[in-house]
């Protein structure tokens, strides 16, 4: 069925299995992962890999996908001024609410583990953010276009199913940063169409999040 597969002008029941799929897909799997966190919470990069590998695989196959889209570094330092522009002032802002609400973490992590810090540093933007980006980017964007085919309601929907996808963590920090970091990503991979791009931009703020303490938010071994 060839309209399962995404096609440029899909039929009505081509668009309603592309709907269903991302029903399923980014709604509901993510969702009731919340009712298994406890069991899903240490297997959560392996997990990932697994996903954007699938991702991966799925897009090579379709002949219609521009696979520069993957690695794509034209205007890399235009788009990259763009995301400090936002990412700079945002930092000192979020740093400024943390120290008040959470003084005690506040670099805690790369203080009392920095080993594990610098590790967390340089793979966790190959392991995780990489794969993120080419599932809620790269892959929804390409697939479910003919679903979403308005730039900005695609950049939302990519944010909003990112924020869901954090739901498994039980806390509101997740979601909500989640979402709002999704849409800035989404918002990057729309203007440059770049996986890689979308990464960088997506790994500045992880990276960002875990030295400043926040990432006990975002680690499967808090989950309660």
């Amino acid at each position: 069925m060839d309209d399962a597969v995404g096609p440029l002008v899909p039929t009505h029941w081509g668009k309603v299995y592309l709907a269903v799929e991302f029903i399923v897909l980014y709604i509901i799997f993510p969702t009731s992962l919340y009712f298994f966190r406890q069991t899903f919470g240490n297997r959560i990069i392996p997990s990932l890999v697994v996903l954007g590998v699938g991702c991966l695989i799925i897009l090579l196959l379709d002949r219609r996908f521009e696979r520069k889209k993957l690695w794509n570094a034209n205007d890399f330092g235009t788009h990259l001024k763009r995301t400090l522009k936002v990412f700079l002032p945002a930092v000192l802002m979020v740093s400024w609410i943390y120290v008040l609400v959470e003084p005690e973490r506040v670099l805690a992590f790369p203080t009392e583990n920095t080993r594990t810090w610098l590790m967390v540093m340089v793979l966790y933007p190959v392991f995780s953010v990489y794969p993120q980006e080419l599932i809620f980017c790269t892959f929804l964007f390409h697939r479910y276009r003919a679903l979403f085919p308005n730039p900005t309601v695609m950049i939302v929907v990519s944010g909003f199913t990112f924020g869901l996808a954090h739901l498994f963590f039980a806390n509101w920090v997740a979601p909500v940063m989640t979402t709002v970091g999704g849409i800035l990503f989404a918002r990057t991979y729309a203007r440059s169409e770049s996986t890689l791009q979308a990464s960088v931009e997506h790994g500045l703020w992880g990276d960002f999040i875990f030295t400043l303490g926040l990432g006990w938010y975002f680690y499967g071994g808090a989950i309660t």
